[in-house]
């Protein structure tokens, strides 16, 4: 089940965005809020590590999917747990250079995530309420600008 919103022309190439969430309604709010932002993005939502790890290696379902440009990790997933699918994304060489984003529920979430490991490029609080989904998408957007940045070697 992929979900696809593109936004707003004119601000560079469109990215991929898998985001990697159990929750339908979050993941509704997550792909509306990307939308409203009027980022130009793809945001591609399954919701377990079994099909986000087909939609990276672009297996079954997935063969037509595109590489993601980032990926949004909810640690917290039934069968394969996020540390799980870290892992491999990080291990296998092919997909070692896409960023990851893992989402945690609180600042103490935050830590726990860190002391088990994780070793994402960056980690962000879930928003709760709609006003935090704005930010949330801020901070996600700035965290990508970082990212062309540096690899343009600006």
């Amino acid at each position: 089940m992929a979900t696809d919103d593109v936004g707003n022309e004119g601000m560079g190439e469109a990215i991929d965005i898998l985001l990697v969430e159990p929750n339908p309604g979050d993941t509704r709010l997550f792909t509306e809020k990307f939308r409203d932002a009027k980022l130009m993005n793809a945001v591609h939502a399954v919701p377990d590590g079994e099909q986000a790890l087909d939609f990276v290696h672009q297996w079954g379902e997935f063969t037509d999917a595109p590489r993601p440009d980032l990926v949004l990790l909810e640690p917290q997933l039934p069968g394969s747990s996020g540390m799980e699918i870290l892992s491999e994304l990080k291990n296998e060489p092919a997909l070692s250079e896409i960023p990851v984003i893992v989402l945690t529920s609180s600042e103490t979430g935050k830590e726990i995530v860190k002391s088990h490991d994780f070793d994402a490029d960056e980690y962000l609080q879930k928003p709760v309420e709609t006003e935090e989904f704005i930010e949330f998408v801020r901070n996600v957007e700035e965290f990508w600008f970082a990212i062309v940045r540096s690899e343009d070697g600006e």
